[in-house]
């Protein structure tokens, strides 16, 4: 009961949500932006345009990329562009990766991190604690699921940790003409099943191991196109 003369706020009745007054004493918090999509979708290509326009406006971040389909440390897309980046090892911790470019005397304002399904859950977990307690924005690219269409333990902990949710829009289409999701793995002609689930390979080498876009049907049949388009050339006819 609330004493006599006391001011009454009504929306303490109605939610806790604190007053604006006190929403400005909040400590402010970096935060974890996760970028997803199917292979040849444009991720690549995005984390390198994130990262030249935070760097246009003055800010300093750090590369980070785990198996890049190059194999070298690098961000690399398939139009052609590419950036010098940082091998995140398996072992890695991100924490103490930018604790010593601080030590160098070198700001990180932000993360751009290619490949992230690659982490581990500790290692994303490492970014959140980046974010939260050292104001560090970090933006994340990569696939949601591996080639038996299950999520990678390192996207998993994206989805459920980020701030924000990116689907990347660029639409991927199977050998059929449906929208692609599923990243299948291909060897002699036919979707693989079994396997090491990390496996870096290409998209354009017929008679490899490679990773082929399928719709979800063709993905559980594992019905593959006999002529596939050339790699240099789309067509939609």
């Amino acid at each position: 009961m609330s004493e006599p003369g006391s001011i009454i706020d009504a929306t303490d009745a109605l939610s806790s949500v604190p007053a604006a007054g006190a929403r400005r004493c909040a400590p402010q918090t970096g935060r974890i932006r996760w970028y997803f999509g199917p292979m040849d979708c444009g991720k690549s290509t995005l984390a390198l345009q994130i990262d030249h326009n935070q760097a246009r406006q003055g800010r300093h971040g750090l590369v980070l990329v785990r198996h890049d389909r190059s194999g070298r440390p690098q961000i690399s897309s398939r139009i052609g562009i590419s950036r010098q980046a940082t091998e995140v090892a398996d072992d890695a911790d991100l924490r103490l990766l930018v604790r010593s470019r601080w030590a160098a005397g070198l700001r990180v304002d932000y993360l751009v991190v290619d490949e992230a399904q690659f982490l581990s859950a500790a290692q994303v977990e490492q970014l959140a604690e980046l974010a939260d307690d050292s104001q560090v924005d970090v933006y994340c690219f990569g696939i949601a699921t591996d080639f038996r269409s299950r999520m990678f333990p390192g996207a998993r902990r994206l989805f459920e940790l980020a701030d924000e949710l990116h689907p990347v829009q660029v639409e991927v289409l199977c050998w059929c003409g449906l929208p692609g999701r599923f990243n299948a793995r291909v060897n002699g002609g036919r979707v693989i099943r079994e396997g090491d689930t990390v496996m870096v390979a290409d998209t354009d080498h017929a008679d490899e191991v490679r990773y082929q876009v399928l719709c979800r049907r063709h993905f559980r049949t594992g019905e593959l196109a006999e002529d596939l388009v050339s790699p240099q050339q789309l067509s939609l006819t």
